[in-house]
This record gives structure tokens, C-alpha cells and sequence, in this order.
């Protein structure tokens, strides 16, 4: 037991604090001032109360003007119910509750004062040493034992008071506070309350503000446990969702300087994005808050969301309806209680003798003066008594009427569920309810369950707190009238109808309040550092698409990004079609050349035994037209679409053209050079060089090409790939995967090496046979041919190569290569066979058969036509002749003189 109290003895006896209501007799006689601070009600269990019947005082003074709704209606509301319960004969059957209630006046210090007379019952007295002024024994009353309070109604009051009362184990139940320090069961584990914590209030507001899309905020709070409180659970809640960024959390002080409100706005104003305002104030802060923004011509600007300190209430918007509107209110669930308002209205002075602060609300409410004694001295007007609540003043059921009442029915249910269960059909109190234990009773009230006043199911967790139950108001102006109206509501979700809302501009989208705007598709954000609701958007470029709303990531190679860059789709593949003009004009020439060809074979077999056929040897000539026509066919596969087939065809046919060409070609400049230059040493005629032999080098040069075609299939079985590397281009939109065969620029050279190896030898054997007569085995046509040949080449090779950056590389590649292998064809074919064939056709007188001669005879005439040629540019025309002829041996068995001078007419006609 406590005894640092004992002082409370003579102040109770000199008071007589406990009997100030029954000793009042005269309705119209205000009570004296030492006896109007409570009420007290007899009965076998007594509750406590606490409600801010006056307001805070100024200069000193504790008490402040009364409240008349706030302080009378909840005071009078727990009376009623008092008697409810007591007229009830299932809820504490034969027990009748008493109470002891007191006036707060708004001020925690000063509640904390009053609440002392709660807890006199417990504290043991030691009056030895205690003496009254006359020095007589003091006679100490005995006090009431409160069992239970009900209040308060600030939370910075209920703060203070659960402090003491959680010592002396008195369970506690709140109308009104809503602080969530209050649900910290190891620091106020007597406390409970009927309404819900602002953590609650905090998350709807949060819900709220998520749902209006707006990211971006600031929170005003008054300085206090309440707006303090409420803005640190919003502040909280909000950053643990990650949804929403506060731009400004702004304090309002107690006592507000001149022009503070008006510094406010314009901090408010530093964040202009910020509109959205997310207020915990008491509704004097509101009311000066919308003043100034009103002052400051900030009407429409901010986006007001208020707590239930604000609500449905009148007083803050009077006259400040325009900057008001639109705002978005929030209020727990609550119900007029009509039974309520049939009993205040029906008080009087008569029959109200038990609320001490009657008489003054009378006073105030009808604006009148009682007696000598009235709190309005300067009132002109004497009330009569027969005033009547609701007819001769306005009257509106105070919000916190409904909670007050099932604060104490909750009380009740928990005494009930205790007698029951303790005194189990025992009449009125039993012996063990005698001293009721204030940790027992907490435990009935925590689990208390049943419908409320307005029939809403009254539970409380295990901190003690109330469910969640919210009305969402937004206050509107129409044409006829302001007004706060009903859009939706929270009960641990929100459900808002966004078509019931209205703006104050004519628009009727949502205004927004957000720092950065949504970023477009394909855009992501990035975000300003330490404030994860700005941002930056930046475009995802190039093969980027947008992987998440903060990041961007590389397509996979064969992807680009779509059109909205939120996702990859499969680059294109493309081939060179054969309507395109790259494949178009090579296509047209070796169609060309494969009828010239063809042409060419027809007119050679049709006329295979003349002197020119047979001149020209046929075997070769066919093995050479051939190879021209292979590569003339081998145009086709290259454009065709790539396939296994096409590409093995490809690799066959790239060097096997050329080979037959260059093979025979060449194997003709060597059998000329060898021939004159064995008849240069000797009479005799050179090895191999029957058309049997010619063929077998011949083909075996082409086996070189076959064989190492045949080990690259077997290395490297043919198939096709997608190079998307080839057309990968800054703008993923043109981007083109090429289907091409697998076949390298190496592997390229290496097949087409061997061909280009021939050509050049054969080159080289054209240059060294350049002075044998035209008329001798081709010399030189063929020598011409390969010149041609290698100019063809040699402008090839840069071409190629010198595009393999290019867009149109495929395109470029093939056309030039396969235009290049129908060049050399048509090169060889036009030199080689087209004067033969022209003869064949055109002139036939020509086609006839030239006297024999030996070897020796056309050695000679060779060599012969080499000097003239040395000497020509050094002698007079005819000189040379001459002399050649003179040098000549006149021993020679063919007199070649004379053959020397029909050569030479044969040679230059």
C-alpha cells in the first residue's frame, strides 16, 4: 500500500467531496464552487469517469469555458447508460453501479490530480501523527472504491492517468483516445479503449492516399500526444509500404505565434508538387490552417485529408467552405443513438439535480443567467427553468456519444461475465466479489464480446485496442448547400467510391499530388537519392528493354526489344529472295551464259569432226565447257534458300566450276609451253600430250578440289545458321537476322584458293607462251582470257572483303561473287569458243583442213616469228624478213625458207 497520500484525509473532510452532490436542494441555486469538480452516484460497484467537461485554462486557471458537447453529452451519456444497466435484469442481476466522475478540463497535469481520488481507497492511512487546525483527531470518510474507470478522452490525458492507475491495478477503458503509444501493453496494460488506435487511422488515411494515386505528401500534426503520435504512425506505416514519400512533416506549436499559420502555408508551398495534406490537428488548428491558406489565396491548391479530430465536423470550415472543399475526412464508424437523445433532451434543472455542471451547460446552452450566482454575469437574460433542450436551442448528438456508452457496457459484460463466474446464482455481490482484483477484471474485460450500441460487435486484441471501423467523408459544395458526405468507409481494407467524389475544379479526374510523374512504357525510373517517390525517367535505348520499373536489361542475342519495350520478341530472319535485284541480274547472266553454253556444246557435238572442233581439242573443250557451265549453275545454289541440301551443294559447286575451267585451261598453256620448249632442244615431241594424258592431268587437278571438299564435309558436316550480327543495326527496328550457310570467309578462300592457284599458274603459262602464232593451239586467246580473268579478280577480292562491315553485306557478297564466276565463264567462253563458233556457223568455207606440217617445220616457224618480232623494232620493214630468211640452214630436208615466208604471210594477213 502507498501512505505518501496521508495528506488527502483532512482535504477530503475539509471538502466533503463525497456527499457534494447530496447536499444541493434547490434546482435553480448553482452548487458551490468547492462541490462542482464531480459526481458521484451510489451504488455497489463503483466506476470512475473522466470527460473534459471544461476546457483548458488560461493564465493560470485550470478550468477553461465548459464544452457542452465534448463534456456534458459523453458525461451524460455514461450516466444513461448507468441506468440502463441498472434497469436491466440480465446484465447484473441485484448489483447496482455507482460512479465517480470528474472534470479533466482538457489538461493532463491537472487530470492527473483528480484521478488521485480514484486510487484514496487503496492507500493505507497512518494517522498517528496526523492532526486537524482545532487539534482534534481527524475523522477520515471512508472513500469509494473504484473498481474501473471510463475515460479520458485526450490521449495525453489518458497517458498520464493510466501511469498511476496501472499501480493500484485499475483497469481502464477509453471513449476517445486514439494515441497508438496507448497499445503498448507492457507500458499501459490496464488501459483498453472501444475506439481504434490512430495506427489504425493512420493505415485507412495511408489507404486513402494510395488509392487517390497520390505518392507524394506532407503531414501537419498539432503539437501534442495525438497529432504528434498519429503522424509518427503514418510516417511509419507509409515508409514501411514503400508507396508513399513525405515531402514535409510541419508541427504546429501549442501556442501559435502571430503569423505562424501563415509560415506554414509557405513552407507548404516550398514542395508544391506536395498537395495532398495529411493533417492530425485539433479542429482550432484546422480552422486557423484553412484561414491562412484562404489568406495566402491558396484556395483549390491543397488536397486537405483530415483525421477524425476533423471528421464531420462543422466548426472548422465555417466560412471557409471554398478552401475546404474536397476535403477528405476520416471517423470511426458510429451510429446516432436515438434513445439518447429522448433522454437528454428530457433533462432539466429538476430532474438533472445529479450532474454538478448542469446548471452551467443551462446557462450556456440557453444563453441565460441563474440567480446571483450564474456563471453568465452579463447575461440580461434570467432563465426560467422551464427551458427545454431541442426546442428552445439546437442540438446535435455529440459523436463520442456511442463509444462512451459501450465503454461502459464493456465494463458491465466484464463485471457480469465475473459474478457469474465467481458468484455463480449468488444475489448481489458474493463474499468473493467483495474485493473485486483489478488484474482478474482486466482479464474478463479483454475478453468481453457483444453488440455495442449501435449494434456494432465490441471486441478488444490483446493491447486492449478496438477493431478498425472507419466512415471516409469528403466534404463537398453543391449549388444549394456545403456539406460532408458518406463515400466510403474501412474496416482492415478500404472500399472508396471514387464516383461520389467531387473537385473543386470542373474536372473530374483525381488532382494529383505526386513528385514525378509515371514514366511512359519503355521508360524506367530512376530514382532521386533519398526520396524513392521522385525520379527521373529514362528511356531503355537501343537492344535494352524495360525489365522491372527501375531497371533495364539487354535483349538475348537473337531478340530485340518490342515496339512498347517492355519485353523481346525474335529478330526477323531473312535470305536473299530471288526477286530481289541483288539476286535478280546475277540470276538473268547465268541464265545467259547457260544458254550460250548449252549453245556452244550443241554446235561442238553437232559438228565434233570438223578441222576447228578437232583443232581445238575436243576432249578439253569439253572438259572446259563444262567447268564453264558449272559456273554459270553455280549462281543457283548460292541464292537459293539455305537448307543442308543447298549448302552441301554450295560447297561442292563454289570451287568445282573454276577448277574444271582453270584445270583444263591450264593444262593446255603448259602442253603449248612444253611443246616449244622441247622443240627448242630436240625434234623430239614432249611427253603427255595425247588427249588420253590431258584428261588425266586434267582430272587430276579437279580430285585435288573434290578431295578437299570431301574432307571439309567430313570436319564440317554442312548446315545452316542465323547471323544476327551481320545486320545489327543501331535502331533494334532494323535488325535482321541473316539465314546463311555455314560457310566462313576461311573457308571461302581456302575452296576458292585452289581454283584462283590454277588460274594464276595458267597465267603464268599464257604469259610465257604470249609469242606462239594465233594459229598454233590458242596461245593467245587463252592468254588473253586469263588476263581478263585476273583483272576479274583482282576487283573481286576488295569488293568482298571491303563490305563485311555493310548492312547489305549478304546481298553484296553474293551478288559480287556469283557475278564474278559468270564473268570468268563468259570471259573464257566468249574468247575461246565464239570466234570458233561464229566460223562454224557463219563460215564454213573456213572450216576446212590446213596442210600437214612436222614438228620441226612449226618449231622453226615459231622461232622464226620470235626474232622477227625482236628485230622488227630495230630494223626498216623488210630488212627483217630478209635476214631471217638468209639465217636460215639451206641444208634443212623441208626447205624452210619457203616455209618460213608462207608462215609469215599466214601470220600478218
Amino acid at each position: 500500500m502507498v501512505s505518501a497520500f496521508e495528506w488527502y484525509g483532512c482535504l477530503l473532510l475539509l471538502t466533503g467531496v463525497a456527499r457534494s452532490v447530496s447536499q444541493r436542494t434547490d434546482p435553480l441555486t448553482p452548487p458551490a464552487p468547492e462541490y462542482a469538480h464531480s459526481i458521484r452516484l451510489d451504488g455497489d460497484i463503483i466506476l470512475g469517469g473522466l470527460f473534459p467537461v471544461h476546457a483548458r485554462g488560461e493564465r493560470g486557471a485550470p478550468c477553461g469555458e465548459l464544452k457542452k458537447e465534448k463534456g456534458i453529452h459523453r458525461l451524460e451519456a455514461m450516466l444513461f447508460t448507468i441506468d440502463l444497466i441498472n434497469k436491466d435484469p440480465d446484465l447484473l442481476p441485484n448489483v447496482t453501479l455507482g460512479a465517480r466522475i470528474l472534470d479533466t478540463c482538457s489538461r493532463d497535469t491537472y487530470a492527473l490530480e483528480q484521478s488521485l481520488t480514484f486510487v484514496q481507497a487503496l492507500i493505507e492511512r497512518d494517522s498517528t501523527d496526523v492532526r486537524c487546525t482545532s487539534g482534534e483527531q481527524p475523522i477520515f470518510a471512508k472513500p469509494d472504491k473504484i473498481i474501473g474507470v471510463i475515460g479520458a478522452a485526450a490521449s495525453s490525458v489518458s497517458i498520464m492517468v493510466a501511469n498511476i492507475l496501472r499501480l493500484f491495478k485499475i483497469p481502464q477503458i477509453s471513449y476517445a483516445s486514439t494515441a497508438p503509444e496507448l497499445s503498448d501493453n507492457t507500458r499501459y496494460d490496464f488501459f483498453s479503449r472501444v475506439v481504434p488506435p490512430d495506427s489504425y487511422q493512420a493505415q485507412a488515411m495511408l489507404d486513402i492516399v494510395t488509392a487517390m494515386g497520390w505518392n507524394y505528401v506532407s503531414t501537419l500534426a498539432s503539437e501534442g500526444n495525438y497529432g504528434e503520435s498519429g503522424v509518427e504512425a503514418f510516417v511509419q506505416i507509409s515508409r514501411e509500404s514503400g508507396g508513399v514519400c513525405i515531402a514535409q512533416s510541419l508541427k504546429i506549436p501549442r501556442e501559435p505565434r502571430l503569423g505562424e499559420f501563415d509560415k506554414i502555408i509557405l513552407r507548404l508551398l516550398e514542395t508544391p508538387n506536395a498537395r495532398a495534406i495529411v493533417m492530425f490537428a485539433n479542429e482550432d488548428d484546422i480552422r486557423r490552417v484553412l484561414d491562412a491558406a484562404k489568406r495566402n489565396n491558396q484556395t483549390g491548391h491543397f488536397l486537405w485529408v483530415g483525421s477524425d479530430s476533423w471528421g464531420s465536423k462543422i466548426s472548422p470550415v465555417v466560412q471557409q467552405e471554398s478552401v475546404a472543399e474536397g476535403a477528405i475526412t476520416i471517423l470511426p464508424k458510429r451510429a446516432s443513438i436515438e434513445a439518447f437523445d429522448r433522454y437528454f433532451k428530457s433533462r432539466s434543472l429538476s430532474n438533472n439535480r445529479r450532474n454538478v455542471w448542469f446548471a452551467e451547460f443551462w446557462e450556456e446552452n440557453f444563453g441565460c443567467k441563474l440567480g446571483m450566482h450564474g456563471k453568465r454575469p452579463g447575461s440580461p437574460k434570467k432563465c426560467t427553468g422551464l427551458e427545454k433542450v431541442g426546442r428552445d436551442s439546437t442540438y446535435e448528438q455529440e459523436g463520442k456519444v456511442q463509444f462512451v456508452m459501450d465503454a461502459v457496457y464493456a465494463m458491465a459484460n466484464a463485471l457480469h461475465r465475473m459474478h457469474r463466474d465467481l458468484c455463480s446464482g449468488y444475489p448481489g455481490l458474493c463474499p468473493r466479489m467483495s474485493n473485486i482484483d483489478g488484474k482478474e477484471l482486466l482479464g474478463y474485460i479483454r475478453n468481453v464480446s457483444f453488440n455495442g450500441s449501435a449494434k456494432t460487435l465490441v471486441v478488444f486484441n490483446e493491447n486492449g485496442d478496438a477493431p478498425g471501423r472507419y466512415d471516409i467523408y469528403q466534404y463537398q459544395i453543391t449549388n444549394r448547400s456545403a456539406e460532408y458526405r458518406i463515400i466510403g468507409h474501412w474496416t482492415d481494407q478500404l472500399h472508396l467510391n471514387m464516383n461520389a467524389m467531387q473537385w473543386a475544379s470542373e474536372d473530374s479526374s483525381v488532382p494529383a499530388s505526386v513528385c514525378s510523374l509515371p514514366c511512359q512504357t519503355g521508360e524506367r525510373k530512376k530514382v532521386v537519392k533519398g526520396v524513392s517517390c521522385c525520379w527521373h525517367c529514362e528511356r531503355c535505348e537501343g537492344y535494352h528493354y524495360q525489365a522491372s520499373e527501375f531497371t533495364c536489361q539487354l535483349c538475348p542475342y537473337e531478340q530485340r526489344p518490342d515496339q512498347n519495350r517492355t519485353g523481346c520478341q525474335p529478330i526477323p530472319i531473312i535470305k536473299l529472295e530471288w526477286h530481289s535485284p541483288w539476286a535478280v541480274v546475277p540470276v538473268f547472266i547465268a541464265i545467259l551464259g547457260i544458254l550460250a553454253t548449252t549453245f556452244v556444246v550443241v554446235t561442238f557435238v553437232r559438228y565434233n569432226d570438223t578441222p576447228i572442233v578437232r583443232a581445238s581439242g575436243r576432249e578439253m573443250s569439253y572438259v572446259l565447257l563444262t567447268g564453264i557451265f558449272l559456273c554459270y549453275v553455280t549462281t543457283f545454289p548460292m541464292i537459293a534458300a539455305p537448307e543442308v541440301a543447298v549448302c552441301s551443294f554450295r560447297r561442292i559447286f563454289l570451287g568445282l566450276g573454276m577448277c574444271f575451267s582453270y584445270a583444263a585451261l591450264l593444262t593446255k598453256t603448259n602442253r603449248i609451253h612444253r611443246i616449244f620448249e622441247q622443240g627448242k632442244q630436240s625434234v623430239a615431241a614432249p611427253r603427255f600430250i595425247s588427249p588420253a594424258s590431258q584428261l588425266v592431268i586434267t582430272f587430276s587437278l579437279i580430285s585435288v578440289q573434290l578431295m578437299g571438299v570431301f574432307v571439309w564435309f567430313v570436319a564440317d558436316p554442312p548446315h545452316t545458321v542465323v547471323d544476327y550480327g551481320e545486320q545489327r543495326t543501331q535502331d533494334p527496328e532494323n535488325a535482321r537476322g541473316v539465314l546463311k550457310c555455314d560457310i566462313s570467309d576461311l573457308s571461302l578462300i581456302c575452296s576458292l584458293g585452289y581454283s584462283i592457284l590454277l588460274m594464276v599458274t595458267c597465267t603464268v603459262y599464257a604469259i610465257k607462251t604470249r609469242g606462239v602464232p594465233e594459229t598454233f593451239n590458242e596461245a593467245k586467246p587463252i592468254g588473253f582470257t586469263m588476263y581478263t580473268t585476273c583483272i576479274i579478280w583482282l576487283a573481286f577480292i576488295p569488293i568482298f572483303f571491303g563490305t563485311a562491315q555493310s548492312a547489305e553485306r549478304m546481298y553484296i557478297q553474293t551478288t559480287t561473287l556469283t557475278v564474278s564466276l559468270s564473268l570468268s565463264a563468259s570471259v573464257s567462253l566468249g574468247m575461246l569458243y565464239m570466234p570458233k563458233v561464229y566460223i562454224i556457223i557463219l563460215h564454213p568455207e573456213q572450216n576446212v583442213p590446213k596442210r600437214k606440217r612436222s614438228f620441226k617445220a612449226i618449231v622453226t616457224a615459231a622461232t622464226m616469228t620470235n626474232k622477227l618480232s625482236q628485230l622488227a623494232s630495230e630494223r626498216p620493214n623488210g630488212e627483217v624478213k630478209t635476214e631471217l630468211c638468209e639465217s636460215v640452214d639451206n641444208s634443212s630436208e623441208y626447205r624452210l625458207e619457203n616455209h618460213c615466208l608462207r608462215y609469215l604471210n599466214i601470220y600478218f594477213l
